[in-house]
């Protein structure tokens, strides 16, 4: 018998790139998933229209409507365990999470962040990056924690920065590593070959001693 495919939730706040990449590699049969929700703060994210044309069933919680960051989170994701989800993805989700209402999820959930972690936690990384000098710029998949961008990095991919970049070309150049990356990833983890054993990575049973990099024939240790 077939196993049934992993069950997955989005959160996303913009227009749903990271999304639309999760769905065309699950269309090419590369991530055997089930998308059961996709979320977000804001009900005009381009990431909702996207699930509605896919048919997955969304979900728009305005923060507004509630008395604190934590009474969002904790309805949030009250709603994401209801859909039956058995991994969550921050796909551009702009919010910090509160750590009690993320905690039953902490090894289940992975967020995408434009930045070679641990450099450039939070905002404005392109432009940190070239502020800084940095010869090289990327992307990170790291299991989410209570600390911001600070949980344990799974994968990243490399770019060269050039001499003519700027902070908007510099992400235009990374979207398309960051849309195969994110994807790999997943797929990885659903196949457990990645997995979270309480404190860290572990890629085909090993702790990882550095993060996976993406290259031309996907994650390499």
């Amino acid at each position: 018998m077939t196993a049934a495919p992993a069950k997955v939730a989005v959160l996303a706040s913009g227009r749903g790139s990271n999304l639309a990449a999760m769905l065309d590699a699950r269309e090419r049969g590369e991530l055997p998933v089930e998308f059961v929700l996709v979320g977000s703060d804001k009900a005009s994210a381009g990431a909702l229209r996207l699930a509605e044309a896919a048919n997955i069933p969304t979900l728009a919680l305005d923060p507004r409507g509630y008395p604190d960051r934590r009474a969002f989170d904790l309805d949030l994701f009250q709603r994401i365990a209801a859909s039956g989800a058995d991994w969550l993805v921050l796909a551009g989700f702009m919010r910090i999470l509160d750590g009690e209402a993320l905690k039953p999820w902490v090894g289940r959930i992975i967020n995408i962040h434009p930045s070679l972690l641990p450099k450039y936690r939070g905002l404005h990384t392109h432009r940190r990056a070239l502020e800084a000098g940095d010869r090289e710029h990327g992307a990170s998949v790291h299991f989410v924690t209570a600390e911001l961008d600070g949980g344990p990095v799974i994968a990243q991919a490399y770019l060269p920065i050039e001499a003519g970049d700027d902070e908007q070309l510099l992400a235009q150049r990374l979207l398309p590593l960051e849309h195969r990356l994110l994807p790999t990833v997943l797929a990885l983890l659903v196949s457990g070959r990645l997995q979270w054993d309480g404190q860290a990575a572990r890629f085909d049973g090993q702790p990882l001693a550095s993060p996976l990099r993406l290259g031309e024939h996907g994650l390499q240790p």
